[in-house]
């Protein structure tokens, strides 16, 4: 007779059997396959590093702009605007002279 344990396990690629062992030769420790967990973590690890060289270059992109005389807050604002669908930056557009118009800001 099969156990509870083995009927969920059935269900799913890579789990234990009974006696704790994997079904598909995976490395397990407590129930987790500790080889593709440990996979996922490295993969993401790599990417935060790379994601942080990225963003020291974008901020040497920004000073080398800013030491030209370019206004680094209007061109992150651009990127940014850039970034938006057209209509999308036309409703922004809009919105903001309606709410500089009810303050009383002239447009």
């Amino acid at each position: 007779m099969a156990s509870a344990t083995d009927e969920i396990a059935d269900d799913h690629p890579g789990s234990l059997q009974s006696d704790g062992t994997s079904r598909d030769g995976d490395n397990r420790q407590g129930g987790i396959a500790a080889d593709h967990l440990k996979s996922f973590i490295e993969r993401i690890e790599r990417l935060e590093e790379e994601k942080a060289a990225i963003a020291n270059d974008i901020t040497e992109v920004y000073a080398e702009a800013k030491g030209t005389g370019f206004d680094v807050k209007i061109m992150r604002q651009l990127v940014r605007l850039r970034k938006m669908e057209a209509n999308d930056r036309s409703e922004q557009s809009e919105l903001l002279d309606i709410y500089m118009r009810a303050v009383g800001m002239v447009v």
